[in-house]
């Protein structure tokens, strides 16, 4: 996937006709007489003779009823966009709550789902617990109570600084319920990445917990949040829930109390807030690789439609499915899967500990042990659990997985095949998705009647009107040519603004293309001759040599392929000649060691598929790569030590110690 003087990639996934009739998505092709995917994009996307709505308010003004989502009070109309696609209001007039509908009516005295299991929750030393939508909904007014004991209004901000227990769902539909904005904060961040967003969020109010189990050990979090709370000030009351009994010892001050004591003796029974489309719900921050982490201001209705589509759609949400998406309530994956699958009274799965404890077969066992149907996981994650080798997926029954899920980073083919053939059996499709913080969602997603080549995210998601653009803002999806990922309008779910304001709001995301105004993603992205989409990668991170740009994932795909090699991480450092030169990093497969006859080897693959000036200029042999706790690669760390820049804030690095070993690199 470069210029086209390649072979390209083929279909691997082609699914059945039966499987495709009981889909949901096909369901809906044939409630509006959509005859086939294109059709269906063009019809929820673009302008269409004899409707007087664009295709996307024709598609976003059916979701409500369609999908089923509850308004206290209805909409006037779709929306007001009066202001431009940046500043566009969504369901104008209406009034619902978040919190309504993924848990109060599932728990209602005469709803099915009453005693239907909202969250199946495993522990790293292997406790597991059910919870009920019933029991959910006990718990969530309890916080709700709570909240406004302590003086908690509608618009107000509350942090949840938390392991993954099922306790963190109580937290957020407690919030949700009063109309206070919840502000997840990853687990796995240390003390100035945790007060940054406590500071900038001022919330004055804490949920966190005395700690988490990981690799077999208990890690402490609370005097983390306490340094962060000194640290940023703000929050008056810390609510402390007990994890670890008596594996941790734990400082409480003042401000402290124990869940127990400040949540479990409130009132289970509360009146949920009826709040307009528009107000805040969450406030989710990016990840921060790049300058001060971003606000990202998230709306009732917004969340709600987006999340509940793509969970509908996108992965064909059915009554007995069991959804794992492996991820932290801090990152927008964790609220996603909550709500768009408790919109639809579903069960989530929820993990609490490291993909390879006690051994490498962690997730395979659990998947064949709590017949889960849907699994989520980054690429890298996968790339390193490969490496364990075939034995430990082929000892467990997987066929209860209906469909596989991944996102975070390109995939390199490779490892996707190992994905879709040992953990899919060749038959669940995987739902390679791409979107963002800044909208809750997905830009990018197959569906599930789609065939599939391998890394290929499908094509634009239901509702999103997504193009490739080349520098000057003209559509080049259609010569195939790689360029700049944009959305030509916007959706229910973007975010209103930034919570610092809309200055940076407008230079972040819709400065670079301005007429017409375009939201720039900052991925890079190219368009197949068969109509599959793919993602090379961030824009801003592409290697220019010479005057030409690849992706840094193209260069990885290529080295991947070998098979000596289980992952690799390209980056540019300056160079006098070309601009900028590759240098790439590279993890062997077990059983194998680096040379200088491989690194030969892998520098012809290189240029064979690319050209000679985009051989590495260097090949280094690590362990492995600097990850964040949901397997994330972090290539700017990489990048910075090879340059011997300042690293900045590492909090949310998982594994420390490779970036001693990425140092040592020669």
């Amino acid at each position: 996937m470069t210029d086209g003087t390649h072979e390209e990639p083929s279909i691997v996934h082609e699914p059945t006709q039966e499987f495709v009739e009981s889909t949901n998505v096909y369901e809906f092709m044939q409630t509006y007489d959509i005859d086939d995917y294109d059709e269906l994009i063009r019809r929820t996307t673009e302008e269409v003779d004899g409707i007087e709505a664009s295709g996307v308010e024709w598609f976003w003004d059916t979701m409500p009823e369609y999908l089923g989502i509850d308004f206290y009070e209805p909409y006037e109309t779709v929306r007001d966009d009066t202001d431009g696609p940046q500043f566009t209001e969504w369901y104008p007039g209406g009034e619902l709550n978040l919190a309504h509908n993924v848990v109060d009516r599932h728990a209602a005295a005469d709803a099915e789902t009453r005693n239907s299991v909202a969250c199946l929750f495993e522990g790293e030393p292997g406790d597991v617990r059910e919870v009920t939508y019933h029991e959910l909904s006990r718990q969530s007014n309890k916080v709700a109570n709570y909240l406004e004991s302590v003086g908690v209004e509608t618009g107000d901000t509350v942090g949840m600084y938390m392991p993954m227990v099922p306790e963190v769902i109580a937290i957020l539909y407690g919030c949700f319920k009063v109309g206070a904005i919840a502000v997840p904060i990853f687990s796995g961040f240390g003390v100035e990445a945790t007060a940054t967003r406590i500071e900038d969020s001022e919330c004055s109010v804490l949920f966190t917990g005395d700690g988490f189990y990981r690799r077999g050990k208990s890690l402490t979090l609370k005097e983390a949040a306490d340094d962060a709370i000194d640290e940023a000030g703000y929050v008056e009351h810390t609510v402390v829930y007990d994890r670890l009994g008596d594996d941790a010892e734990v400082p409480m001050g003042e401000r402290d109390e124990w869940w127990d004591d400040a949540v479990e003796d409130h009132d289970d029974e509360y009146d949920t807030k009826s709040l307009p489309s528009s107000q805040e719900s969450m406030l989710l921050y990016s990840s921060g690789t790049t300058g001060k982490p971003k606000g990202i201001v998230h709306t009732h209705a917004g969340v709600q439609l987006q999340c509940a589509k793509e969970i509908y759609f996108g992965f064909d949400h059915k009554p007995s499915d069991r959804f794992f998406w492996v991820s932290d309530i801090g990152w927008m994956m964790g609220p996603w899967t909550l709500i768009g699958n408790h919109t639809f009274g579903g069960t989530v799965f929820m993990y609490e500990g490291a993909p390879d404890h006690p051994q490498p077969d962690r997730f395979w066992e659990m998947i064949d042990r709590h017949s889960l149907s849907t699994f989520g996981i980054s690429p890298t994650a996968i790339r390193a659990l490969r490496k364990h080798g075939d034995e430990w997926v082929e000892e467990h029954d997987l066929s209860s997985l209906r469909l596989l899920g991944s996102t975070g980073e390109p995939w390199d083919p490779e490892s996707w095949q190992w994905f879709y053939e040992h953990v899919g059996g060749s038959e669940a499709p995987i739902m390679n998705i791409s979107g963002g913080t800044e909208i809750c969602g997905c830009f990018l997603m197959p569906m599930p009647t789609q065939p599939l080549k391998p890394c290929s995210l499908g094509g634009p998601g239901l509702g999103m009107d997504i193009d490739i653009v080349d520098d000057s803002g003209n559509s080049i999806a259609d010569t195939h040519e790689r360029g700049f990922l944009v959305a030509r309008d916007s959706c229910p779910s973007m975010t209103k603004s930034l919570w610092s304001g809309d200055e940076r709001y407008l230079e972040e995301y819709w400065s670079t293309f301005t007429d017409p105004p375009l939201w720039n993603h900052g991925d890079w992205a190219q368009k197949d001759e068969d109509g599959f989409w793919f993602l090379h990668g961030r824009a801003d991170d592409a290697l220019n040599v010479a005057g030409r740009k690849v992706g840094p994932a193209e260069i990885e795909g290529v080295l991947t392929e070998h098979e000596r090699v289980n992952q690799a991480a390209a980056v540019g450092v300056p160079d006098d000649t070309t601009g900028t030169a590759v240098v790439t990093y590279v993890v062997l497969e077990d059983g194998y060691e680096g040379s200088d006859d491989l690194r030969a080897e892998l520098s012809t693959l290189v240029g064979e598929e690319h050209g000679k000036p985009f051989r590495p200029r260097e090949i280094l042999f690590v362990p492995e790569f600097p990850k964040t706790q949901s397997g994330k690669v972090i290539r700017r760390a990489i990048s910075s030590i090879y340059q011997g820049e300042e690293l900045g804030d590492m909090s949310s690095i998982e594994n420390p110690e490779s970036l001693d070993e990425i140092e040592a690199a020669s």
